[in-house]
């Protein structure tokens, strides 16, 4: 179901906001017994928890209610003998709930179509089950919004194994519905789990969903949410659970993750969806809420093959770079997948399950509490706070929480909890990730210094440049110098109470025009300087490997610790002759005379040209200014050409490092790397530098004065990820 064929957008409204903070819970009984204790458990978690979750001005529409549980073949096979429907055995069939819409015509044949591609995959239709509902205990607000409940029934063929074959079937079919449908919602689809939920106040959960209060209705795990939307407008379908997770938190880095997912479809290769993988793209809907588009990319890379908890340690990683205490291999593990995968950054707290394992994680910085008993008749019980359910005491055998970066896992199929240690231990010793890093990983250090000098200005040349770029005596003199001499920053306000770029009556750079974000309402900034073991300044330089395949290959990409470069380290990369690597400089200037939108179209066709050719590191320079080439604004080059790389499915086969003499203050370098430079070389900026030596302004040594300089730049850029909630300049 597409936001836009569900809420107008008024005023400024955005779908890119729709960030979530919530309560969360989880009951699972780790034997895997099913009962209807473990339904009844959740469901007071849930209720208990109504403090985390939002509510209008009349406190009688919240903002979205949920559970997810096991399928529960005694209460299916129950209700649906009087529908003439034969189930067959536990696990034999899927069960699908659908958000249809009211209008009989146009539900009826969203249905048809359903029922259609069902058959089209291979499988069979058993039938449709309406969902029992009491719609007068809820707001007419909710009503008003209230989607058609149906619930549909798909049986499994006999030579298909049960459980993830299966489900990767009916998800195929589900992927293929969406994008046949512009106005269902699947909720669930799933031969393992199902997911009831709503918009309304967490109390209504159960007593709207008769299914719920069933006594026949049992299951092994139980998952609840209750949902407190910041900044957005809540619905019945950003309602959580969505089909793996329930998510307490923002993903601070969402815009920059799915540009990558999506860009990564051209490359991406499954052995499951070989001749299927046009049917289950784009993996991410847009349209949805940070949390559902993370749920989207856990969903597609367990049902392309890996294993789930595998998947959310590579899109959750903890802070393994500053971690002294973490054994070797799993450093090697995680170094392995950074060089794929950015982390999907933010404070949160994740509880994921498949229907057979259940499991919870933290983000890095563990700004989300998740608390956790184990009882003695082998219950394990979580929320997002102490009193969520009331125990007897003199059954709890463990109390503990959630740790950052750690994740707890329940497997109800063996039995038995799975602690964070073991865990990555086993997925770390699987393959020789070191081995593959110590023959592949290329760093800066190991580049040669070519036989050749690095350009030089002279200082008529520099003038010009400068001039050019619109350098001013205070930038000097409150910028450059400061940092360059103290490798700091300069002190300033946080606030900003500079005219809008937009009003000026001069020339602006671009780079003003555009505003540092900052963490609010629910989301805390992050101290960079006291917790810098969680913060990362590490970037990958290179073509991207396919993470849904582990090979030594992989990992052939040049890793740099800080993408301020100086003009050496350019120098280096510009030379750098390494198996797999294909480095082609691309200028951004143009002709006076030419419009810069042609300008632009010139640069997508140089870089596709250079992409052919087999290049995937593109330098993109504006050092051949001269009487009749004129500069490409460098934020403009650098984010048009991110987003024509995306669109193209080619920004994972291509990385960009830009040399420029236009960015000198933290706020430019910030804005350069948030869209889209891997690494930047401000090499006016350097030569500015060495002007101020000569000048007499500073009394220093050039080369240890540009290295503070960079150091101020990646320490002032962090600073401003921080305050935006990111720990990590690779999601930045």
């Amino acid at each position: 179901m597409e936001v836009s064929q569900q809420e107008k957008r008024p005023g400024l409204y955005d779908p890119r906001f729709e960030h979530d903070n919530c309560g969360i819970g989880a009951v699972v009984n780790i034997k895997g017994v099913k009962t209807h204790q473990t339904v009844e458990q959740a469901l007071h978690i849930v209720e208990n928890l109504e403090h985390r979750a939002g509510k209008d001005g009349e406190g009688k529409t919240g903002d979205g209610v949920g559970i997810m549980l096991q399928i529960s073949h005694k209460f299916f096979k129950k209700v649906t003998k009087p529908l003439g429907i034969d189930l067959g055995e536990e696990r034999e069939y899927g069960v699908g709930t659908f958000f249809f819409p009211q209008d009989i015509l146009a539900r009826n044949q969203a249905m048809k179509m359903f029922e259609i591609i069902v058959e089209k995959e291979g499988l069979k239709f058993l039938g449709w089950r309406v969902v029992p509902t009491n719609q007068d205990l809820i707001s007419e607000k909710a009503v008003a919004k209230m989607p058609y409940i149906v619930q549909c029934f798909v049986k499994k063929p006999a030579e298909m194994a049960k459980g993830l074959d299966f489900d990767r079937r009916l998800y195929v079919v589900r992927r293929v519905f969406e994008q046949s449908n512009d106005n269902t919602y699947v909720v669930s689809l799933s031969s393992r789990t199902i997911v009831y939920k709503g918009m309304f106040l967490v109390k209504e959960l159960r007593k709207f969903f008769p299914d719920l209060q069933d006594k026949d209705y049992e299951s092994a795990l139980a998952t609840v949410h209750s949902r407190f939307s910041t900044n957005t407008n809540p619905s019945w379908m950003r309602a959580h659970p969505n089909r793996i997770i329930v998510h307490n938190g923002e993903i601070n880095t969402i815009r920059g993750n799915v540009d990558k997912m999506l860009a990564r479809e051209e490359t991406m290769e499954s052995e499951f969806f070989r001749s299927e993988m046009h049917k289950v793209l784009p993996i991410i809907n847009q349209e949805g809420s940070d949390s559902a588009m993370l749920d989207n990319a856990l969903e597609f890379m367990m049902m392309s093959g890996m294993d789930l908890p595998l998947a959310v340690m590579i899109m959750l990683p903890a802070p393994w770079a500053h971690d002294k205490s973490m054994p070797q291999e799993v450093k090697d593990f995680y170094h392995y997948y950074a060089t794929m995968m950015e982390p999907w950054d933010g404070p949160a707290s994740i509880v994921f399950s498949d229907g057979d394992l259940l499991g919870a994680v933290l983000d890095r910085n563990g700004l989300r509490p998740s608390r956790y008993y184990i009882t003695d008749d082998n219950h394990l019980i979580l929320a997002s706070e102490v009193g969520a359910i009331d125990i007897d005491q003199s059954h709890v055998v463990k109390k503990e929480r959630l740790r950052p970066g750690k994740m707890l896992l329940v497997d109800t199929g063996k039995g038995k909890i799975i602690d964070d240690e073991e865990l990555k231990h086993y997925y770390a010793s699987r393959k020789p990730y070191g081995e593959w890093l110590d023959s592949n990983l290329v760093q800066m250090k190991d580049l040669k210094i070519p036989n050749e000098g690095v350009p030089q200005l002279s200082k008529t040349r520099r003038a010009q440049l400068q001039k050019t770029y619109g350098y001013t005596y205070e930038q000097f003199d409150t910028m450059i110098l400061p940092m360059a001499l103290n490798g700091a920053e300069p002190a300033s306000a946080m606030g900003c109470d500079s005219p809008l770029a937009v009003l000026s009556k001069k020339h602006q750079p671009l780079f003003n025009y555009f505003k540092q974000l900052f963490a609010q309402v629910t989301n805390p900034p992050i101290d960079s300087i006291r917790e810098e073991i969680v913060t990362s300044t590490t970037v990958y330089v290179g073509e991207d490997g396919n993470f849904l395949e582990e090979k030594a290959d992989n990992c052939k990409i040049l890793e740099v610790s800080n993408p301020i470069l100086t003009c050496t380290d350019l120098l280096k990369i510009k030379n750098m002759k390494k198996p797999g690597f294909k480095v082609e400089v691309i200028p951004i200037t143009y002709y006076k005379n030419t419009s810069l939108a042609k300008a632009i179209d010139r640069l997508f066709l140089e870089v596709d040209r250079a992409h052919r050719d087999g290049a995937n590191i593109i330098i993109l320079s504006d050092r051949d200014i001269d009487e009749n080439h004129v500069p490409i604004p460098s934020l403009l080059a650098v984010s048009a050409l991110q987003q024509h790389l995306v669109n193209t499915k080619k920004r994972t086969s291509v990385a960009l490092i830009l040399e420029s003499g236009e960015p000198r203050e933290v706020h430019h370098f910030a804005t350069l790397l948030g869209y889209g430079a891997c690494a930047i070389n401000p090499y006016l900026a350097h030569e500015s530098i060495k002007y101020l030596i000569e000048s007499g302004m500073m009394n220093k040594d050039y080369y240890a004065a540009v290295d503070d300089y960079n150091s101020a730049v990646l320490h002032g850029i962090v600073k401003i990820a921080s305050k935006m909630g990111i720990s990590t300049i690779q999601s930045y």
